[in-house]
């Protein structure tokens, strides 16, 4: 009985000593592969001074009328996933893609992460800018924040395009802040930066080319549960819960690009067809893709947005 509970405990040990070796290992690896990281980090787009940070921006296309794009929670680097799309617009349009606090290339921020405050810095960031008047195109968790901003400034927002975006009736869940705690953890002890490695990278089999891959790979590791997003997440079902009043004002032209079957729920497109039912023009069109349809669609979404805008004038 002796010698088995000595095997045991020879065995526990041993297994202790080698998580703490592979967590060791984990987090020296991450601090390597971040400096190593930072030097082949490129710039790109332009910033602009917004409640005293830097936010940064790109900006292409010399069309007549402007289109403003938003990125979804958690996007590494808004400009550089949204390429594909900005490639169809900017022929047309003026471009101009925002990078939120916490995103890309832009700062972090310690405000708080409401609604108000991400809507009042993108204005900011337009104003800085000088662009006055501007269509708002929108993916995910910006479609909660663009049915704000809308309102906020009705007078600016020609129109209002979603791109699989969020809808006040279907909410996210309340975050406990111990799983936060948990993603901090994972941030710093460089597990987040395993993970990434032993998940499926989204755009390998896509058409951006390889020096835009590696750097979307490089701002996943810098960005990955950032302060700035995990206060996003952690006030993401309070955002939700003070859109719910909201609607679009009847005169916005609302088009809708949605997912035609929700990996989750059935009332999808239901819901998105309710932000439209009172709206004078309002349209929902439905693709088959994952919820980055603006990666594998690009060139369709522009086509129907474009046929759309025409229709409406």
């Amino acid at each position: 009985m002796k010698k088995t509970i000595t095997f045991i405990s020879k065995i526990v040990v041993g297994l202790i000593i080698a998580i703490l070796l592979l967590l060791a290992v984990v987090f020296l690896v991450h601090i390597v592969c971040s400096k190593m990281e930072q030097g082949k980090l490129e710039t790109y787009g332009q910033s602009v001074t917004v409640d005293g940070k830097k936010m940064n921006v790109l900006i292409q296309g010399e069309g007549e009328e402007t289109v403003v794009l938003l990125p979804g929670y958690g996007t590494a680097a808004p400009a550089l996933d949204f390429q594909l799309l900005v490639d169809e617009l900017s022929p047309f349009y003026k471009v101009v893609v925002i990078e939120p606090f916490g995103y890309g290339l832009s700062a972090l921020t310690e405000k708080e992460r409401s609604t108000e405050n991400i809507v009042s810095e993108i204005h900011e960031a337009l104003q800085r800018l000088q662009i006055e008047r501007y269509i708002l195109m929108g993916h995910s968790i910006s479609g909660l924040y663009g049915l704000d901003y809308v309102n906020k400034y009705p007078n600016e927002v020609s129109a209002f395009v979603g791109l699989d975006s969020s809808v006040p009736t279907i909410s996210e869940r309340k975050i406990e802040p111990s799983v936060l705690t948990t993603l901090k953890l994972l941030k710093k002890s460089g597990l987040a930066r395993l993970q990434v490695k032993l998940s499926d990278d989204p755009y390998v089999e896509l058409p951006y080319d390889e020096k835009t891959k590696e750097q979307l790979k490089i701002l996943k590791h810098k960005n990955m549960y950032n302060l700035s997003q995990l206060n996003e997440a952690e006030m993401m079902y309070a955002n939700f819960k003070a859109a719910e009043s909201l609607i679009f004002p009847k005169n916005l032209p609302v088009i809708l690009f949605i997912q035609e079957k929700h990996p989750v729920t059935d009332r999808w497109i239901p819901e998105h067809k309710k932000q439209i039912a009172n709206s004078v023009h309002g349209k929902v069109m439905t693709f088959e893709g994952n919820h980055f349809l603006y990666r594998t669609k690009a060139k369709e979404i522009v086509e129907d947005f474009r046929e759309f805008m025409k229709e409406i004038k």
